[in-house]
């Protein structure tokens, strides 16, 4: 295929160029009326280029396909047998993907180390999960993906399963062994759905871990503008085989995506898939050469730990994405939530992630001098004022067993049932109607339907003395919680 063609930008520059003046939405006209001061911020470009890609771009009586070339370029760059753009963002397309493969009632396996996004989507579509647990690194106290024996034992323990969802990379850059788990899946003739949300860029060098369609992963959806090129909201879905149904993904994925699809998240898209085709290789291997340069001179900083490829030399992962730099900094006597803070207060560097533990940058092809000098410089400095932060009452971490809470109601019935608020001092022993999720990554710790325990709210309001962020909770504080009401 001829991937210099960019079919979406193609048609957006031609609709430019023609000058159409629509009589539909979006109302704005092109910029005609959009505020001048909006314009300041944004610039006119970011209007001249919202458009509907239908009766716009893509009219439907001469049917051009500009999407639909466009998606079939992205499938051949990344060797998938069908692609599909969604512009909801992954937290969507999640909930799509599971929703081709199990129904309402139906079991599907799920890592239990999955965003919030994922539960919400247990939530929605009504599916009983089986949670397959991660395999815990009790020295760093993060989460690593489940290993293929982990499904194995779920799948034989669960044989009306519809299938399994896994997330890799993890938000930490820890990457599971794909391949092996979607060999015992398909042992099982069920699909592996692969949340790939960190690797859309993992398809463009050879030096970063697998890739979800080259380990033989079924489905595989992946968010653009975390690491790759594409602006906020771009997802794609990557299909092969036939074990679930190309035409079931597109009629979810209408069921619940916008009708209203962004032109912008298309045609950024489109122009990423053309820049990665051509230049990926060269890109991915400049920004491979300067996060080892970057780890290598944190990693001498004192009181910084930055972890790395020794997660798979002990047997934790199966891989690691290098481009994810990711720092422990318990050594300095503060939490990673406190130097994220810092950095952005007194250095303006806004880590990409951070919780008690640590921070985590990403770094990619857009990356230059200038940003490696600057985070650097503030690493530099937030080691030289470490004693300088206030501290901050301990978060008390729990030991990884006490995170497995008992499932006691499918997460939906849960969500869904009459509530009441009780007491954080009350809660132990009650069944949770909500999640709760430190913020970041935005994993829950409890989830509709688990059974709250005196471990898990220790740690829970121990964070928010902290200063940890849980959004989703009715009360953020954790002073009370939302639980199941008794009969």
């Amino acid at each position: 295929m001829d991937h210099s063609r960019a079919p979406v930008l193609e048609a957006l520059q031609e609709f430019r160029r023609r000058g159409d003046i629509a009589y539909g939405p979006p109302g704005h006209k092109q910029g005609r009326g959009a505020d001048p001061r909006v314009v300041d911020v944004v610039g006119m470009d970011v209007f001249r280029s919202d458009v509907l890609s239908l009766n716009g771009l893509d009219d439907r009586r001469q049917s051009q396909g500009v999407i639909g070339q466009a998606q079939e370029l992205m499938a051949d760059a990344v060797g998938a047998t069908e692609a599909f753009f969604s512009t909801c963002g992954s937290s969507l397309s999640v909930k799509t993907a599971m929703l081709a493969a199990a129904g309402p009632g139906e079991k599907l396996l799920i890592s239990r180390n999955a965003h919030k996004s994922v539960v919400a989507a247990v939530v929605v579509n009504g599916v009983e999960p089986i949670w397959v647990h991660p395999k815990f690194d009790t020295e760093r106290h993060v989460a690593h993906p489940p290993e293929p024996d982990d499904v194995r034992r779920k799948l034989r323990e669960h044989p009306d399963a519809k299938g399994m969802l896994l997330i890799t990379p993890t938000d930490w850059g820890s990457c599971a062994d794909i391949a092996g788990v979607a060999r015992v899946c398909h042992e099982f003739d069920v699909p592996l759905i692969v949340d790939e949300a960190w690797g859309a860029h993992l398809p463009f060098h050879p030096g970063l871990p697998a890739w979800g369609m080259n380990a033989e992963a079924d489905l595989v959806l992946t968010s653009v503008h975390k690491m790759g090129g594409a602006i906020e909201q771009s997802s794609v879905f990557h299909l092969q085989y036939d074990r679930i149904s190309g035409e079931a993904l597109k009629q979810r994925e209408d069921l619940l995506g916008t009708t209203s699809a962004s032109t912008l998240v298309f045609a950024t898209l489109d122009g990423w898939r053309r820049q990665m085709v051509e230049q990926g290789h060269e890109l991915l291997d400049a920004a491979l050469h300067r996060a080892r340069r970057i780890r290598e001179a944190a990693d001498e900083l004192p009181g910084l730990r930055v972890m790395g490829q020794e997660i798979v030399e002990e047997g934790l992962a199966a891989a690691f994405d290098p481009l994810k730099i990711v720092i422990d900094v318990r050594e300095l006597g503060i939490s990673g939530m406190q130097a994220n803070e810092w950095l952005r207060a007194n250095r303006h560097v806004d880590m990409g992630g951070s919780d008690t533990c640590r921070i985590s940058a990403s770094i990619t092809h857009a990356d230059d001098d200038t940003t490696e000098r600057v985070l650097l410089d503030a690493l530099r400095a937030l080691v030289e004022k470490a004693d300088t932060i206030e501290r901050q009452p301990a978060v008390r971490l729990p030991a990884p067993s006490t995170l497995e809470l008992e499932q006691a109601m499918l997460p939906r019935e849960a969500f869904f049932a009459p509530v009441e608020h009780v007491p954080a001092e009350r809660a132990a022993g009650r069944i949770s109607a909500e999640m709760v999720s430190p913020y970041p990554p935005g994993v829950p710790v409890i989830a509709p339907g688990e059974v709250i325990t005196d471990e898990v709210l220790d740690y829970l309001r121990s964070g928010v003395e902290h200063g940890m962020l849980i959004p989703d909770a009715a009360d953020s504080t954790v002073q009370t919680l939302r639980v199941v009401a008794r009969p």
